[in-house]
């Protein structure tokens, strides 16, 4: 685990703040910036990708084969799915699913893993999922974990957040809706969407199977008709939150 190197891969420069100062200098490679460093004592390169899945995928292709990292860990926000869950409460995913990729057919969508083909007999099931020893020892590493309480201004109430494991989405598009955050609840039973992790996991699996992907998301918003009104202001916060597991995690990776 720990003599694996780590890469490290969050979308947007406010999810990075709590990681590195980047006072090391940064190598740009095809328009991104990685850099080295430590996380909770641990080797890293870190690499800001940009929103989006595409940007996502080349940023952990080129952590794969120009640094050789053999473990990756996504850090960021995400929009809240599951109703029983708030802003603030953070996600560890069990899987990583692609919610934008398959046929679309008359009135319906019909949701299929990225490059399968269902017409030669392939499974064409969407997700790519954690094994069962790696959901283990993710679990026990956060065993007792308190999350600080949600401070005051971001006027979400004075709780303190949950840690949860679940699904995953991932999909090119901020989802502003209700109904189409009521929908993906109930055809995926997930947790969280964001716009990074399914294809991170998509690049991982092709390069090696055995490579483990982690994705950590704080909730920012919920996903509905007032997300793009929450985003913005639950952002710092979230990412902080976020951080503090993911600095928890890094080690068991």
């Amino acid at each position: 685990m720990a003599n694996r190197l780590l890469g490290v891969i969050s979308a947007l420069p406010e999810e990075f703040a709590h990681f590195s100062d980047r006072s090391v200098d940064a190598r740009i490679i095809g328009g991104h910036s990685f850099w080295r460093g430590r996380i909770a004592g641990r080797e890293a390169v870190f690499v800001e990708s940009g929103a989006g899945k595409v940007n996502a995928g080349v940023a952990t292709a080129l952590l794969l084969d120009r640094f050789d990292c053999r473990a990756l860990l996504l850090c960021g926000v995400a929009g809240g799915l599951d109703p029983a869950l708030g802003v603030g409460d953070v996600v560890v995913g069990t899987s990583n699913i692609q919610h934008d990729f398959g046929i679309e057919k008359a009135a319906e969508f019909f949701h299929i893993q990225p490059g399968s083909r269902p017409a030669l007999g392939e499974d064409f099931t969407p997700g790519y999922v954690l094994s069962e020893e790696l959901v283990t020892r993710l679990r026990m590493a956060l065993d007792g974990m308190v999350l600080e309480p949600l401070p005051m201004e971001v006027d979400a109430g004075r709780r303190t957040p949950s840690i949860s494991f679940g699904p995953i989405l991932t999909g090119d598009s901020f989802i502003n809706v209700e109904a189409t955050r009521r929908r993906l609840q109930q055809r995926f039973g997930a947790q969280a969407v964001e716009m990074e992790g399914g294809a991170v996991a998509q690049v991982a699996r092709r390069w090696d199977p055995e490579i483990p992907v982690v994705n950590i998301r704080c909730l920012s918003d919920l996903a509905g008709a007032e997300s793009h009104l929450d985003f913005r202001t639950f952002l710092p916060v979230a990412a902080r939150i976020a951080s503090a597991v993911a600095h928890r995690l890094a080690p068991v990776i």
